[in-house]
């Protein structure tokens, strides 16, 4: 059973306007067996525009009941039928709305003619009703009125069914999964091959080639948020999608260190970040004297090439970037310039004269107290062991993972059964499958173990 739908409105907008006339038409697969029509009181002035579009007038609705007096009817019509209108979702949620209004939940299936129209009547010049109605010869009494609009749909509606029927193509298809669209359908399909678990999902085009790496708690849950997201690039993203598989990894660490990796792999068109695998400079730390005087203890931070580098905090793709995070150390932590490679000529630095270098360029701050900023930075780049294996979750309840951090550097990560006694940390390195080593890896490290810092550790 449908419930065809046409409604009028005082604009375009749901969430601002409000509905001035409303007709349903019960259609039972065959023909039209109930009808309900009546003008709404839209509790508002309705538009010079929308009047000369309509013909209703704000003394048509003066005395005509409000939403809330014929609400129940409505869900009387509706209820356990496909809603059906031309450009459903613009009917949907204006009545949605008034519900929501009231404090009602109402929720219908939805079928829309204009999506129909598209599949079973192709290649017309226009869709919009009256044009689509022009061009396969049905006349619309009183357009842009309900019951006129609604009358001419489900003469539409009539002839759509005839067409599925005869077509070689649809007649076999449940009438609403003929209106899902391509996307609704992936969608379904997505979800269905999704667990609700942890882990790094795929998605690929048609010719199975991977267009987009992504990580979740809920690789369920978060694919939903793929599908809800209304960026050009997103949707752009869904039309090519076709496929899509997982790998469950149990660990949130695990997945966050294999999407960056197999992103740097694969290069994925619509993933943003983690894409760069070259890391050509990185900021150096070192004790002691930039111009040669080596035992006065200063922390100094220094941009190198990355071939150069012997004692890197952070690395990165390119100089300018090294640069930034340079500049904001310099000025988050008042650090001196002399003490940054960023003045080659010793003696005050240029941010000494403007009051935001402290002097230890010129003997006017202490080396310790210089140090104390200094280091805060080295402790926020550096592991505070330099090797150690860190326990987290398994893929299930009888398994654990172990992730390895060798010589200050993610090294790889692996898993182990729980019944497997493990006597030694050198006995769970043998389970650990080392990665190609990426810079950034350490850091999604260090952060994740900011926000979980009360993860197993084992020190060797």
């Amino acid at each position: 059973m449908f419930a065809i739908v046409d409604i009028e409105t005082t604009g375009g907008s749901y969430d601002r306007d409000k509905i001035t006339e409303i007709c349903i038409l019960v259609h039972d697969g065959l023909t039209v067996v109930d009808k309900f029509s009546t003008l709404i009181n839209p509790e508002r002035r309705i538009p010079q525009m929308i009047s000369r579009l309509t013909g209703i007038t704000d003394d048509m609705v003066e005395n005509a009941p409000k939403f809330f007096e014929v609400a129940k009817k409505i869900v009387e019509m509706t209820e356990g039928r496909v809603f059906v209108a031309h450009n459903v979702t613009f009917d949907y949620n204006f009545i949605h709305a008034e519900f929501k209004s009231l404090g009602y939940k109402w929720q219908r299936e939805k079928l829309c003619t204009v999506q129909l129209s598209r599949k079973l009547i192709p290649k017309l010049p226009s869709y919009s009703l009256g044009k689509l109605c022009d061009s396969i010869g049905i006349e619309i009494q009183s357009r842009h009125r309900a019951a006129g609009d609604a009358e001419a749909t489900a003469k539409l509606f009539d002839i759509l069914l005839q067409k599925k029927s005869e077509s070689a193509t649809y007649r076999r298809q449940d009438i609403s999964e003929l209106n899902t669209s391509r996307i609704d359908k992936i969608k379904l399909f997505v979800l269905k091959k999704l667990p609700e678990t942890t882990g790094v999902y795929y998605f690929r085009d048609k010719d199975s080639n991977i267009i987009y790496i992504g990580k979740s708690n809920n690789m369920r849950l978060r694919a939903i948020s793929h599908f809800n997201n209304k960026e050009n690039k997103a949707k752009k993203m869904l039309n090519d999608l076709y496929d899509v598989d997982h790998v469950k990894t149990g660990s949130e660490l695990i997945a966050l260190l294999l999407e960056s990796e197999e992103i740097k792999k694969h290069k994925t068109p619509y993933n943003r970040a983690r894409r760069q695998s070259n890391f050509n400079f990185s900021i150096d730390w070192f004790v002691g004297d930039s111009f040669g005087e080596n035992e006065n203890g200063i922390i100094n931070f220094k941009i190198v090439p990355a071939d150069e580098s012997e004692k890197a905090l952070v690395s990165f793709t390119n100089y300018m970037s090294a640069r930034e995070r340079l500049n904001a150390w310099v000025d988050d932590f008042a650090l001196c310039l002399n003490y940054c490679g960023l003045n080659k000529d010793g003696g005050e630095c240029f941010n000494r004269q403007i009051r935001k270098c402290y002097g230890i360029c010129c003997g006017e701050e202490s080396v310790a107290e210089y140090n104390l900023r200094a280091k805060k930075i080295v402790d926020e780049y550096l592991f505070e062991n330099r090797n150690f294996l860190l326990l987290d979750k398994g893929r299930h309840e009888d398994e654990q993972s172990v992730i390895l951090i060798e010589n200050g550097h993610f090294a790889g990560y692996g898993y182990v059964d729980k019944s497997i006694a493990i006597s030694s940390a050198e006995e769970l390195k043998s389970y650990i499958l080392q990665k190609t080593y990426y810079p950034d890896a350490d850091e999604l490290v260090r952060f994740y173990l900011k926000r979980k810092n009360k993860m197993k550790r084992i020190l060797f």
